[in-house]
């Protein structure tokens, strides 16, 4: 299977990038994308030449470090796969694909297709955790949970972090992440004793870093894990309801 590359190279947020024409000749459709980039990077460091920079770690799509851009698309053209998981099966012989970072204004690039997401470790830092004394762990069943709210709470809590929703919203949005964070956060019982406070801090470093909400959900169509766009709806309902009753409950 042969394939005509364009792959991004940009030596740091400072310098000018541009697009490098690599041709693949022998290709095959069972390759992911990051498994095409090791065999042109293995070529590469055989010739010599410095190879591309470009960020994974588990290859499981569990990490959600693996993330760029695939012929403008966030990930890669099949749907809610992360680029570790997106293989070759999508592209035809003689097919070209172009290979870039995920952009967005939030996300300066490191190196190549290597981008600092640390904007969204900072809305992390704002709330996503919970305040509790440590000790001996509970029993199981001392605090109750039921089946709908536990599943849906696992079903946010899914979100993997790989940013593809801010790169894809032409608005360079953070709600489906924020959003999920808040949800799985809200329905967790340990997770409720600072829900305003968690809900107010998130969204005001959202939103002072972020982009507003394009309404289009181009954000759910890429996120790996199928985090819902109803995630979105959080970010208003838990701030209005932080200002309402109060930032400390």
């Amino acid at each position: 299977m042969k394939l005509h590359l364009e792959i991004w190279r940009q030596a740091d947020h400072t310098s000018e990038g541009h697009f490098e024409s690599v041709d693949v000749p022998d290709a095959e459709q069972a390759m992911s994308i990051l498994e095409l980039l090791d065999h042109v990077n293995s070529a590469y460091v055989e010739d010599g030449k410095e190879p591309f920079a470009f960020a994974s770690d588990c290859r499981e799509g569990i990490c959600g470090t693996c993330g760029l851009t695939v012929n403008g698309r966030p990930h890669g053209p099949d749907k809610n796969k992360p680029a570790c998981q997106q293989r070759l099966y999508s592209f035809n012989d003689g097919d070209s694909i172009k290979l870039e970072p995920l952009r967005s204004a939030a996300y300066p690039v490191i190196k190549d297709m290597v981008v600092d997401r640390s904007a969204l470790d900072r809305v992390m830092e704002k709330g996503g955790f919970v305040s509790m004394a440590a000790g001996t762990a509970p029993d199981a069943d001392s605090l109750l949970v039921n089946h709908e709210d536990a599943e849906l709470a696992l079903d946010h809590a899914a979100c993997i972090g790989c940013g593809a929703c801010v790169a894809a919203c032409p608005n360079g949005a953070s709600h489906l992440f924020t959003g999920a964070k808040l949800v799985h956060m809200t329905l967790s019982p340990l997770g409720r004793q600072e829900r305003g406070r968690r809900a107010k801090n998130m969204v005001d470093e959202a939103e002072g870093t972020f982009g507003p909400c394009s309404l289009y959900g181009e954000c759910a169509d890429v996120c790996p894990a199928g985090i819902p766009l109803t995630a979105v709806a959080a970010i208003t309902k838990e701030r209005a309801r932080a200002a309402i009753r109060g930032k400390a409950d």
